[in-house]
């Protein structure tokens, strides 16, 4: 079976997600976790050194900006999942309004980022990068509080990853992240419709609900 836009979006709405071995490997393997990682929206961590980067780091945060670029910026290790039908799947769903990117820039430059799928109020975390210390943890902040701002309820990371934990990130069971995505799907959310805040109203909406 051919990899779609809309086979993705019914496979996301099942609780399953595409992977490939190697970015040269040309088959997709459907993976369905036992263990689900989320980054639950009220409970991003933000540290002390973390805050100062956000506040002092001259980061520039944009929306849809530079989709391909994130997706690409997140392939470009030595081992990656993202092949060629998977990127262009994503960028598909992109031009459909289904998938969204949040771009970390300094300096003019591309220095991190993450994207994801959307589909009702849940969001699902594809991946993060970062060329500049801290970028990606400065993308997640912003991907937090936009999704709270746009109406999400579920962020699911797929897996629960070291550094996910330590910024807040929790792994649940299979059957509770199911129950927690039919409620997401039932819910309206807008990814594109809030503005990006300064780094000192982003501080005070995470301190407020953390």
């Amino acid at each position: 079976m051919s990899l779609t836009a809309d086979l993705l979006l019914h496979a996301y709405s099942a609780g399953v997600f595409p992977m490939a071995e190697h970015r040269d490997d040309p088959e997709v393997f459907w993976v369905d976790p036992k263990r689900r990682g989320i980054l639950p929206l009220d409970g991003f961590r933000i540290s002390r050194s973390l805050a100062k980067r956000i506040r002092n780091g001259g980061f520039q945060v944009t929306v849809n900006r530079d989709f391909a670029g994130v997706v690409d910026g997140c392939a470009d290790r030595a081992e990656t999942w993202i092949n060629s039908e998977i990127r262009n799947r994503y960028l598909d769903l992109h031009l459909m309004g289904n998938a969204h990117s949040l771009e970390v820039w300094l300096h003019g430059e591309l220095a991190g980022g993450t994207y994801g799928v959307s589909l009702g109020g849940a969001f699902f975390g594809e991946s993060m990068f970062s060329r500049q210390r801290d970028a990606s943890k400065v993308a997640l902040a912003y991907l937090t509080d936009r999704l709270v701002q746009a109406g999400y309820v579920l962020c699911d990371t797929q897996f629960l990853t070291p550094h996910l934990a330590s910024l807040g990130g929790i792994e649940i069971t299979r059957a509770r992240y199911r129950a927690m995505l039919r409620e997401a799907l039932s819910k309206d959310a807008d990814f594109a419709r809030p503005a990006v805040p300064t780094p000192q109203l982003l501080l005070q909406r995470m301190t407020q609900t953390s």
